[in-house]
């Protein structure tokens, strides 16, 4: 929307204050500034508020604006007086206000940091968070415009509101005074303003999904009046899959004498439909979708599947069709699945919803699925399907333009019906969101990722997203550290899916393999050794075992102390005549089925070779199954061993309390989900029927190639141990408070930044970037300008020998590999040779830069590096210096702030990590001292986003104290942060 003249040109419409919000319900709405455009529209707006409301409002009867009164809030400064309104259809349903006041209430501008506040909201739409939205934003501006309090004037009696200003976290301070209670708000954000706003945002997220999930109505906008077609297919798939809802066909080109299609009311238009629709599936070519929003819009609808192409897959034309289609929805309280989407499902038997194009809907079961890919959603639904297994839901969103993978998160957070949520993601439009949402979802269920589309470049069409330079190992590392299963096939979700979903996690890493063939044992147990699992030596059966050696064998191995799973390994029996027997899959597995009815907490596999019928009658729940227990908490005696692996001393060596990322839900949402009772949790007198596929307790998966079961399981065990760690959150250590200068570093950055021509920032020098390190407690060694052999002689005077001679030509830096630097250089003679040597060999000193450096104690060298990327955030990285290292890519990563677990396990992670244990006989070096360094590098850059590059190279770690001997640092102005402002939607 565009200033109007009458408008100051000095303070310009605000459109950045624009913003989609999801309201408590489910439902879209708008929040955009107040224009000199909207008279009518207040004026229709006061009309529609209740007396009550008014009076709350104006403390006094006050039927109808006045002129004045409507000039007054449609005419803004934006600075020291601003209305926001929120609007559906282009209807205004609330209002705030703020007029900046001076210390005795009077009209100011700046520097008067305080505003009194009021809002509006329409009864209808009250209790919609409308008035908690605003909040939100109205803060947000006031503070950008200077403002630091809010003063309110509340009626006694008007509870809603009191309840607003108590609800939103704010520091505020609360007097009774003339008859109304006088409220002030502290605008800067709380941890507990933080927490409020992203619990609203959580539960209306989720609730939006919930919304289209399970509409009480359905209507196919575009089915054909022939059978075939992607309308028709879908209204076929509907009745087929017995949704419980009213459906109803819907085509502008129906005859108008059709009164039903296949059996349901056929309506030339959503306006001929007496009762409500909830949801609305859009087959028809994109040209006309508008339209059929528009209808939708107008009639109620609440949610959309835009099922139609020709959007951003196509191209820039087709991506402003796409950015159209999604405003247009949302100004009506829509949100939109899709466009380009393959269709949507839930298997609740109070739904029954296939409005998708998979001919058929899957079985019920304990696995929520979204996919950003029609094709691969195909895929995933047929494997799954042979699998025998079963899903909660799914939804395949095509372009997401709207709805998105962070939408999936946050519904299958609170999903009762959900045990595991499986995603095929082919970008991530907000990476900082979707790993804070995974790792709270994480925390109570397991997360299984697939990212396509991994490399740089390779967005695929119709995906608009933020531009990340983060390679896709890094991203990798961070949903790790988020608690996230990330695999690299389809192949690998489902298999690790199944196993998640139908056993109970495993306390530790110790496998136990049985089965009647010795060569699949060995097979299974050289797969668990790459794995990084610590299988026990196989029990060989032997080929003439019976199904109740199997039973006798699994339920000793369940029973016994020293193993944490079993894999189960069996090949078809042979016969007298030499042909596999028929009919002993069905008598393996129901004797398997007997030998885990015990309840056991360890998860069981089987891996099999070609036994007909094993892996369905394994899929099928068993009768006299008892509920197995989901936990991540093993016994004391196994702590230990599920901590350390058996490779080297480098976890050996950790904290007595192991690393993990921060976990645990904001204190606004509850601790856990609501949940059904299933593995660890006996079912109460009103528990519902067992599911009916292969995701419960009592269905064992089964695989048909041992490495993709034990890769399944070992991701269980690296899950487990994360939720283990997670129970009990990392922190950063309180002595480095006293170490650290955070207001001289806040000086020296702005000080730096206020002397930069570029407005992209600049690089510091090395001196300046030891002064700023130093304030954090990390001391660089020293280094003097060598530019002649004289000047290398004086360095060395004044540092004391021995020294190193180096250069730091950026072609060179680092470079050891290359000749570009002498070390132990004992003597003025030997240091003159070695100059000589260098430039001889590299070329002149104007081109090398050589300096003198004093020699640091021998110890393992590394690279200690932290980076902000505009779509992920801060990153800190750890490594071992050197071309090896680089070429390998081993380099370990975490999300700032890091805890001290996170700095102990980042150390821990990287393949190298041998080498600082005491790798062959050499002494360990001093991890400590090097933890200690990376949180100090973590709270500095954490402390100031402005300063966006760290590299610390490299970092000498020595058996006792570490040396910085590089160090470089760029300041920048920090990039925005949307993951801390108010709630918006965002706009792809």
């Amino acid at each position: 929307m565009e200033p109007t003249p009458e408008q100051s040109p000095h303070h310009a419409y605000p459109d950045h204050w624009e913003a989609d919000v999801v309201l408590r319900d489910g439902g879209t709405a708008r929040i955009r500034p107040i224009t000199t455009d909207d008279a009518e529209r207040l004026v229709s707006f006061y009309e529609q508020v209740s007396d009550e409301s008014k009076y709350y409002r104006f403390f006094a009867p006050y039927p109808r604006l006045s002129d004045r009164d409507v000039h007054r809030f449609t005419h803004h400064d934006y600075v020291d007086r601003v209305g926001l309104a929120v609007t559906i259809g282009g209807e205004f349903i609330g209002t705030v206000r703020y007029d900046r006041i001076n210390d005795q209430g009077r009209p100011a501008s700046a520097p008067a940091d305080e505003a009194e506040v009021a809002f509006l909201v329409q009864d209808a739409h009250q209790g919609r968070g409308v008035a908690s939205a605003l909040l939100e934003h109205i803060a947000a501006v006031a503070r950008e415009r200077g403002i630091r309090r809010f003063a309110a004037e509340v009626l006694p009696a008007n509870n809603k509101m009191i309840k607003v200003f108590r609800d939103g976290g704010y520091t505020q301070r609360r007097s009774f005074e003339d008859g109304s209670v006088h409220l002030t708000l502290d605008l800067e954000p709380t941890e507990k303003s933080l927490a409020v706003q992203r619990g609203r945002e959580q539960r209306a997220e989720a609730r939006s999904v919930q919304r289209l999930l399970a509409p009480g109505s359905v209507a196919v906008i575009g089915t054909g009046r022939t059978p075939g077609g992607v309308g028709r297919t879908v209204l076929r798939n509907l009745l087929a899959s017995g949704y419980t809802g009213r459906t109803y066909a819907v085509n502008r080109a129906f005859d108008e004498g059709l009164a039903t299609l296949d059996g349901v009311p056929a309506h030339r238009s959503l306006g001929e439909i007496d009762e409500q629709v909830d949801l609305a599936v859009i087959a028809v070519p994109a040209h006309r979708v508008p339209e059929a929003v528009a209808d939708c819009g107008e009639h109620g609808v609440q949610g959309l599947v835009v099922l139609s192409a020709g959007y951003a897959e196509r191209g820039a034309e087709g991506r402003e069709l796409q950015r159209e289609l999604v405003r247009q929805a949302r100004s009506y309280g829509m949100r939109i699945i899709g466009p380009n989407a393959f269709g949507i499902i839930n298997t609740a038997e109070s739904v029954r919803l296939n409005a998708s194009l998979a001919p058929e809907s899957p079985a019920r079961g304990r696995i929520g699925l979204f996919t950003q890919s029609g094709a691969i959603g195909i895929a995933l639904l047929s494997g799954l399907h042979r699998r025998g297994a079963g899903l909660s839901s799914f939804i395949s969103a095509g372009n997401r333009a709207d709805v998105s993978g962070n939408d999936f998160l946050q519904y299958s957070f609170e999903d009762p019906d959900t045990d595991v949520a499986l995603l095929y993601l082919e970008s991530l439009g907000n990476p900082r969101k979707f790993n804070r949402l995974a790792r709270r979802t994480a925390a109570v269920k397991p997360v299984v990722v697939v990212k396509g589309a991994r490399h740089s470049g390779s967005t695929p069409p119709g995906h608009a997203v933020p531009v990340s330079r983060i390679p896709d190992a890094t991203v990798s590392a961070l949903m790790r550290q988020a608690g996230v299963i990330r695999v690299d096939t389809v192949t690998e979700m489902v298999d690790a899916g199944l196993l998640l979903a139908g056993q109970p996690l495993p306390a530790g890493p110790r496998v136990a393999i049985l089965g009647n063939s010795e060569s699949l044992g060995l097979l299974t147990y050289d797969a668990c050794l790459a794995e990084g699992l610590r299988p026990r030596p196989p029990i060989d059966l032997t080929t003439a075992a019976s199904p109740q050696d199997f039973r006798d064998a699994l339920a000793e191995a369940l029973a016994d102390g020293t193993c944490d799973a079993v894999i189960v390994t069996a090949i078809p029996w042979v016969g007298e005549n030499g042909e596999a027997e028929t009919g002993d899959g069905q008598v393996l597995a129901a004797a398997l089925h007997k030998a885990v009815a015990g309840g056991s907490a360890k998860p069981v596999a089987v891996v099999h070779v070609e036994i007909g019928g094993l892996a369905e009658a394994l899929a099928a729940a068993s009768s006299t199954a008892a509920p197995r227990p989901r936990t991540v908490t093993p016994a004391a005696d196994r702590t230990q061993a599920a901590t350390t692996p058996s490779t080297g001393p480098a976890r050996s060596t950790a904290p007595a309390t192991p690393a993990a990322p921060e976990a645990g839900p904001a204190p606004e949402a509850p601790t856990t989900p609501p949940v059904r009772p299933g593995p660890g949790s006996p079912a109460g007198p009103k528990a519902g029927p067992a599911p009916e596929a292969a995701t419960g307790p009592g269905r064992i998966p089964a695989y048909p190639a041992a490495e993709r079961a034990v890769r399944a399981l070992a991701e269980a065990v690296k899950y487990a141990q994360w939720r283990r760690q997670a129970a009990v959150p990392g922190k950063i250590p309180e002595f480095l408070d006293d170490t650290i200068d955070e207001p001289g570093a806040a000086a020296l950055i702005e000080a730096q930044l206020a002397t930069a021509p570029d407005p992209r920032g600049r690089p510091l020098t090395h001196d300046e970037a030891r002064e700023l390190l130093g304030r954090y407690g990390i001391a660089v060694r020293p280094t003097l300008p060598a530019p002649d052999p004289g000047a290398a002689v004086a360095a060395a005077g004044r540092l004391g020998y021995p020294v190193a001679l180096k250069t730091t030509a950026p072609h060179l830096r680092h470079r050891a590999d290359l000749g570009g630097v002498r070390l132990d250089i004992a003597d003025e003679e030997a240091l003159r040779r070695a100059y000589g040597e260098l430039t001889d060999l590299l070329g002149k000193p104007a081109e090398l830069l050589p300096v003198v450096q004093a020699m640091a104690p021998r110890g393992v060298d590394t690279v200690v590096r932290a980076s902000i990327d505009a779509a992920a955030g801060a990153v800190l990285s750890f490594g071992l210096a050197g071309a090896p290292s680089e070429l390998l890519g081993d380099t370990a990563h975490r999300l700032v702030p890091a805890t001290d677990r996170d700095a102990a396990e980042l150390i821990r992670s990287i393949r190298a990590a041998p080498v600082l244990f005491g790798w062959r006989g050499s002494a360990p070096v001093d991890t400590a001292a090097l933890e200690e360094l990376l949180l100090r590098l973590s709270r500095l850059v954490d402390d100031h986003p402005e300063v966006v590059s760290v590299a610390l190279e490299p970092v000498v770690v020595a058996p006792h104290g570490l040396t910085v001997l590089g160090a470089s640092v760029r300041l920048a102005p920090p990039p925005a942060r949307s993951d801390l402002g108010p709630r918006r939607l965002p706009n792809y």
